[in-house]
């Protein structure tokens, strides 16, 4: 099967996390939505995306096309149902979540309701916010372990650690832990391969950590907790997702917070994620350009890939911060810090482009990533169309 994970009209509404990747590639557990489709359903995959990410993220049509909403969470009886769609639509609560299309029809796949269709009984869950990405952490830390342990075994876990609960606890090859406290009554741990937990580091599950993550010494770490690959942290977290290469390498507080790719938090860096009156929190929302009720009591950080913020940063709850934006001096700057922005509470200038690429080029030159000249692009995209002409 020709399979296309389609945007499907979400791009905007999961900003500043899509503006440098689609839908499909968001970081949502231990896996992306585009990791678990591949695990649960045979083909070739490529992206319906923005035009300026498609020439990074390709999108390769044949005759015919299955077209599926990469928002949309798989499982098993999911992937079954769309396996054995052979034509037309699948459709829960009248809203369709899969297609087969003709090329000139990818475009507009979620809106041909012209299409037979078949109306999926099942409970399907789908990214619609982009709090949902630490609010669905639990559960899909959950099920993505399963998958990704299936029929493998375990490294050897060291005595010196001790262990609380009777979730599982599963160690890729090199991974390096000792003297550490794992809580699993909650939840299961995951370290991927070649990573390393330092002496006296404290985890409550289900949490999991990437291939050479990073977790330092007396780090305090609550679950729900997903930590991309080369991600270094310490102090305390509670519900945090963060994408690759992203650093919080000191003592500071992150929670309910998601933190996109090649970001750095300074020493002290902290968030609020409780209103002092308890309300419910708002969050900028780039679809209706306007702070919108998230429903949610505890929420707090959401930071846009490439972004630095320096020591003794403090965040309000519920503050959005988009791409390459950096960040520093006492107070608490504003809850909706846009792209390209440079200074603090005292008050923010435009972050030159071709400054803010030196920065990329360095901090991924210390990876031996090369920043490309697609990714070259792509900010200048977002520095010209999106800052702007917004």
């Amino acid at each position: 099967m020709n399979i296309i994970l389609s945007d499907a009209g979400l791009h905007k509404r999961l900003l500043p996390l899509t503006y440098t990747r689609p839908v499909a590639d968001l970081k949502t557990g231990i896996l992306s939505n585009r990791e678990r489709w591949e695990k649960y359903l045979s083909g070739t995959y490529s992206y319906q995306t923005e035009e300026y990410l498609q020439k990074i993220f390709k999108k390769n049509t044949q005759e015919n096309n299955l077209v599926i909403n990469a928002a949309v969470i798989p499982d098993q009886n999911l992937a079954l149902a769309i396996k054995n769609l052979k034509s037309g639509a699948l459709k829960y609560h009248n809203h369709i979540i899969a297609a087969w299309c003709k090329p000139e029809d990818i475009n507009i796949a979620f809106e041909m309701e012209h299409l037979q269709s078949t109306e999926y009984n099942g409970n399907v869950t789908i990214l619609e916010n982009v709090w949902d990405i630490f609010g669905f952490a639990g559960e899909l830390i959950k099920s993505d372990f399963k998958i990704i342990t299936n029929g493998k075994k375990s490294q050897f876990l060291s005595s010196t650690n001790r262990v609380i609960g009777d979730h599982p606890i599963f160690l890729e090859e090199g991974v390096e832990i000792e003297f550490a406290i794992l809580n699993t009554k909650n939840g299961p741990i995951y370290l991927g391969k070649n990573s390393l937990v330092m002496e006296g580091a404290k985890i409550r599950g289900p949490f999991s950590l990437g291939e050479y993550g990073v977790i330092k010494m007396d780090a305090k770490i609550y679950g729900p907790t997903c930590l991309g690959n080369h991600c270094k942290v310490g102090g305390e977290l509670n519900n945090v997702v963060m994408f690759n290469y992203s650093n919080k390498a000191h003592d500071g507080f992150l929670g309910n917070a998601v933190i996109g790719e090649w970001c750095n938090l300074g020493a002290d860096t902290n968030n609020s994620n409780l209103k002092n009156n308890y309300a419910e929190v708002k969050l900028w929302n780039y679809e209706k350009e306007r702070f919108v009720n998230t429903g949610l009591q505890f929420c707090g950080l959401i930071m846009g890939d490439h972004t630095k913020c320096g020591i003794n940063t403090m965040f309000n709850t519920g503050t959005v911060v988009g791409v390459n934006a950096n960040i520093f001096g006492p107070g608490f700057p504003r809850n909706f810090i846009p792209s390209f922005s440079w200074g603090g509470a005292h008050g923010f200038t435009k972050f030159k482009l071709d400054k803010a690429i030196e920065v990329a080029e360095k901090m991924m030159e210390r990876r031996n990533i090369e920043f490309s000249e697609h990714d070259r692009e792509v900010f200048g995209y977002i520095y010209d169309k999106v800052i702007h002409n917004a």
